[in-house]
């Protein structure tokens, strides 16, 4: 294709329907219930404390930070690929017009992050501050633009310097960032305007620099291959992705959960099996990260119900994920060269997760000591495991 409209047109294509092939995994019926829950349950918190908040709150300050940080993180998605550093030579020339079509892409997929935070942020403003409507919605607008110059910013700097020390640029344009949304938050409009203007020039001011310099396939490359083994990564805790492998860390703090495996033959594989779980980051970090969520649920909802529905909801979908990934590796293991019972391996996994369900249980009802019957979402966690893992559905077995 001589047409880098058409190049991008394609790459485009191909990645949407490959994120919508493992999103369709993320987005099931359990988490998008937990999602309704949580977020109607944060909602209604949000708008008690709303109520109570005082008026000397630093409302303009707390949405600057939070919407500054987020405006300043503006990675570029281009889409290249490693055969691009040589095929790609010849249409160089052209390349202006494919990396137009991938900052407007890249703009537009990270916009409503920054919008959306600050549009939570609106009744907090209402309550604390005397900003007029038209002031607020030309807050959002600011915003905008502001999130438009940080994209084109990154990419010039990551451009011309190879992404070297691109958190020394990060750090600057988050500072100036969020100076200019304190300031149109304050109705310092000259303020904002000086900002903006600041991130204008030291543009414009990079965006020379491109003019006489090579693109920088290698790094684009790199940072496309890292974002998207990241998407990788977090599709794995859903479903099976062939694109990834596990990494493996040794975790020498973690030895006393050896200490629950009796050393006899019948313990083989449950050595073998609280092993792989400990040292093979996939698996262990998704039981931290779903218990850190259930965490962070039973500090911030004060609503029983809901705290036990995401007990239960996340409980299931911890098991029968670590059920199917510890049961169905087809890794060749030293234990199939021994006589060992088939079942063995299962009863291995179920023990695991037993030990480890019930400290998600003891972690939640500590965060939940406050809460009348904080005792209800343990019970409710190692019930689910139990449940869950008998009465699903076996994966293949590789012994």
């Amino acid at each position: 294709m001589s047409n880098l409209a058409e190049v991008w047109s394609k790459r485009f294509e191909h990645y949407m329907i490959e994120v919508q092939k493992y999103m369709r995994f993320v987005f099931t019926g359990h988490l998008a219930i937990v999602i309704v829950f949580a977020i109607g349950a944060l909602g209604f918190q949000y708008s008690q404390w709303l109520q109570v908040v005082s008026s000397n709150f630093p409302a303009e300050w707390l949405v600057a930070v939070v919407v500054g940080i987020i405006v300043a993180f503006s990675r570029p998605v281009t889409l290249l690929k490693e055969p691009d550093q040589v095929y790609l030579l010849p249409l160089e020339k052209q390349m202006p017009i494919y990396f137009r079509k991938a900052l407007n892409w890249t703009f537009w997929s990270q916009v409503f992050l920054s919008a959306i935070c600050y549009l939570i942020a609106i009744p907090l403003l209402n309550a604390v501050t005397e900003l007029e409507s038209l002031h607020i919605w030309l807050g959002l607008l600011f915003i905008i633009i502001l999130k438009y110059i940080n994209v084109q910013t990154e990419f010039h700097y990551r451009y011309v310097n190879r992404g070297n020390f691109i958190a020394f640029d990060r750090i600057a344009r988050m500072a100036v960032s969020i100076l200019a949304v304190q300031a149109i938050l304050s109705v310092q409009f000259w303020w904002a305007f000086l900002y903006i203007l600041l991130l204008i020039v030291y543009n414009q001011s990079l965006k020379k620099k491109v003019i006489v310099q090579p693109i920088p396939y290698e790094h684009f490359v790199k940072l496309e291959q890292n974002r998207m083994m990241a998407f990788y990564r977090f599709a794995n805790y859903f479903t099976d992705v062939p694109h990834i492998r596990g990494a493996i860390k040794r975790r020498a703090w973690l030895d006393i959960i050896y200490k629950f495996v009796l050393f006899n033959k019948e313990s083989t594989q449950s050595y073998l099996v609280f092993r792989t779980f400990v040292r093979t980051n996939d698996h262990f970090y998704l039981w931290v990260r779903l218990t850190a969520i259930l965490v962070i649920v039973a500090l911030t909802i004060d609503i029983p119900v809901v705290l036990w529905i995401v007990a239960g909801a996340l409980s299931f979908a911890t098991t029968i994920q670590l059920k199917y990934a510890l049961l169905s590796s087809s890794d060749f293991r030293m234990d199939m060269l021994f006589p060992i019972k088939e079942n063995q391996r299962k009863k291995a996994v179920q023990k695991l997760l037993r030990i480890f369900m019930i400290i998600q249980g003891m972690l939640v009802m500590l965060c939940a000591i406050g809460q009348p019957y904080f005792f209800v979402p343990a019970i409710i966690i190692i019930v689910m495991n139990e449940l869950t893992f008998n009465l699903s559905k076996d994966p293949v077995v590789h012994v």
